[in-house]
């Protein structure tokens, strides 16, 4: 590890990255880190000498870093550095930030509680069907009109899962007006959220499952094909109405625990967009 001779790139974080080194190893005890407490210290927390030591530098090294110098870095150093200073993902992610690092993917996990404020949002879009998908595709949340329409609340709990209901429930496969185009660009959709979640074991048991019941599914996710995100526009059918176009969209609910809202909104040209809206009345006074 040397001094770079690149131009001076933490100039305008090093004041920032030497407090936050700073307030990060004084929070800590050195009965936190399993070292003996020793003599009585002059300040509080991890001496810089303790730090570098556990984090495998050398102390000039480290001295040099935390005080924002010109030096080269890596994500490996930085990975240590977090773990002897116990921080936390939000915490390691603004240390990769100050030291002018890409923050690593957060680990992905299958999470189910969706904050209080998202349902009131939901439910205040009648006629726009809304749900949340975590990583896995599982339907977290929904509200009325998404059931109405896509029919969640009838699935077994443990199959409220939308690539499970594409490719297995027939309903759904008669609702995508255009399902063979439509199925393959959402499961390439949903491959990036497999590559997301390594080491997931649900996730994998759910590509199996599919793989074992669903021809189709088994044929286009040997395919390996990877596209963005699925927002434009998609035609679903609704019985006593037929074919009617939707915008759709994506949003982020809460990033590090992989939650997103899926919004479907009658297009602005669609003639049946009124009675959609007064068919989803119907059904939900019945």
């Amino acid at each position: 590890m040397t001094l770079a001779p690149a131009p001076q790139r933490l100039d305008r974080t090093r004041p920032d990255l030497a407090e936050f080194l700073r307030s990060r190893r004084e929070r800590l005890s050195p009965t936190d880190l399993g070292l003996p407490a020793g003599s009585r210290r002059r300040t509080p927390g991890l001496r810089r000498e303790e730090v570098a030591a556990l984090a495998g530098v050398g102390l000039a090294w480290y001295t040099w870093f935390e005080q924002g110098r010109n030096i080269s870095v890596s994500a490996t150093f930085l990975e240590n550095l977090a773990r002897v200073l116990k921080l936390d993902a939000a915490e390691r992610r603004h240390l990769y930030l100050l030291a002018h690092q890409r923050p690593p993917a957060e680990a992905g996990r299958t999470w189910c509680t969706v904050p209080p404020q998202v349902r009131r949002l939901m439910d205040d879009l009648p006629t726009r069907p809304a749900y949340i998908l975590n990583l896995r595709w599982d339907v977290v949340m929904w509200n009325a009109a998404a059931d109405r329409v896509f029919d969640f609340s009838a699935q077994p709990t443990g199959r409220r899962n939308l690539l499970w209901m594409l490719f297995v429930v027939p309903a759904m496969r008669r609702l995508f007006s255009d399902w063979p185009a439509q199925a393959p660009a959402m499961l390439s959709t949903f491959r990036r959220d497999f590559a997301s979640a390594t080491g997931v074991p649900d996730i994998a048991e759910l590509v199996d499952e599919l793989q074992a019941v669903s021809p189709d599914f088994n044929a286009w996710w040997r395919e390996h094909d990877v596209h963005g995100a699925c927002m434009g526009q998609r035609r679903l059918h609704i019985d006593s109405l037929g074919d009617i176009a939707f915008e759709h969209t994506t949003l982020t609910v809460d990033e590090s625990r992989h939650l997103r809202l899926v919004v479907y909104a009658a297009a602005p040209e669609e003639p049946k967009a009124e009675p959609f809206a007064l068919w989803l009345k119907t059904r939900h006074a019945t």
